[in-house]
């Protein structure tokens, strides 16, 4: 079977250390270019790679060597390029969030609906193998949720060291790299958007859709904590936690309690490429199951899943209506935050 020839649209440090070794290593993807406004990261990540360079995005659209593009660049242009590819007849994979607002994902999904092609978001823990072993352990194995709490904690001082071990050598556009963080001055908004998308995401995934939900927000200088509560379908409660930072160890995971057993989760930090630890216990038997897995990479699984996708026709996870639902998440957190932290409706 031929390749998915696939086009990236943005190189900065998540497209380097993450999509384009993922597309590198998936045995259905193929490498066809690289766009992005900025001719250093442009041009050092195509000698890399030895891939055409594009400097606008309409040469790399319309050209018929690509099949689907990954959208690796800042939200605020997420609805733009996703447009634009469909509009082109790319299937897409976005970074997480959707796009940068509540009103653009809506739009953004209305056109990849009315396009009939792929678009996949990239929350990429979906395809974490132990996320998903719980996840399914969740929904068939122990009964209704009365308790569950879901919880990210992003390192201070520890993340720049651990990532220096992990990420391939990385290409910087210092300019680029200024422009970007006249983006981020709101860092309590950018921090919730940033990894709000991915907790609150999993939190559906593993829980679904909760029907009402509260939150507080606190920091102390630059680091920054979200507290929330959740009522789930069943009648449960989810407490949610995003802390970015604390000055200790990466912290991620879950604890799920249900009427027939529990699911304990613990996420290692994304860039180690390593598998969620997963722990299922069986009330009945008094057992309890800790599976071992072999390919744990979660962007590279991602990548897999999408190429299945536009070769299998099978449904893109997440989909679209998924990213917009996680932003209406981010979107109801911060209306309960306006208001004092009081419940609202999703």
């Amino acid at each position: 079977m031929t390749d998915v020839r696939i086009g990236v649209l943005g190189a900065g440090r998540i497209a380097q250390s993450a999509h384009l070794p993922a597309i590198s290593k998936s045995a259905g993807a193929s490498l066809s270019g690289i766009f992005d406004p900025s001719p250093v990261l442009r041009a050092g990540a195509c000698q890399r790679y030895g891939v055409p360079a594009y400097a606008d995005v309409d040469s790399l659209l319309a050209d018929d060597t690509v099949d689907a593009v990954v959208i690796a660049v800042p939200d605020r242009f997420h609805l733009d390029l996703a447009s634009a590819a469909l509009a082109a007849g790319k299937h897409v994979l976005v970074e997480k969030p959707l796009a940068g607002t509540l009103a653009e994902s809506q739009e953004l999904v209305a056109l990849a609906k009315k396009s009939g092609l792929v678009l996949q978001v990239g929350a990429m823990k979906r395809h974490d193998p132990g996320v998903r072993f719980a996840a399914v352990a969740v929904r068939e194995r122990i009964g209704r949720i009365l308790s569950a709490t879901v919880w990210y904690r992003v390192m201070s001082a520890l993340r720049p060291e651990v990532e220096a071990t992990y990420f391939p050598p990385m290409i910087v556009d210092e300019q680029m790299r200024a422009t970007e963080t006249t983006f981020k001055v709101d860092r309590g908004n950018y921090l919730l958007v940033t990894h709000g998308a991915h907790v609150l995401d999993g939190m559906r995934y593993l829980l679904g859709d909760p029907k009402e939900l509260c939150a507080r927000r606190t920091n102390i200088g630059n680091d920054y904590t979200w507290h929330g509560l959740a009522t789930l379908a069943g009648d449960g409660l989810a407490n949610f936690e995003i802390t970015a930072n604390v000055h200790s160890e990466w912290s991620e995971g879950a604890e799920i309690f249900g009427e027939k057993g529990s699911v304990k989760l613990c996420t290692p930090f994304p860039v180690t490429m390593a598998a969620s630890g997963v722990e299922v216990f069986d009330e009945a038997t008094g057992m309890i199951e800790r599976p071992v897995f072999g390919d744990t990479n979660p962007y590279k699984k991602q990548m897999d899943y999408f190429v299945r996708t536009i070769t299998e026709g099978i449904p893109a996870d997440p989909n679209a209506d998924d990213g917009l639902a996680a932003v209406r998440l981010i979107d109801a957190v911060n209306r309960s935050l306006d208001a004092g932290g009081v419940w609202v409706t999703p």
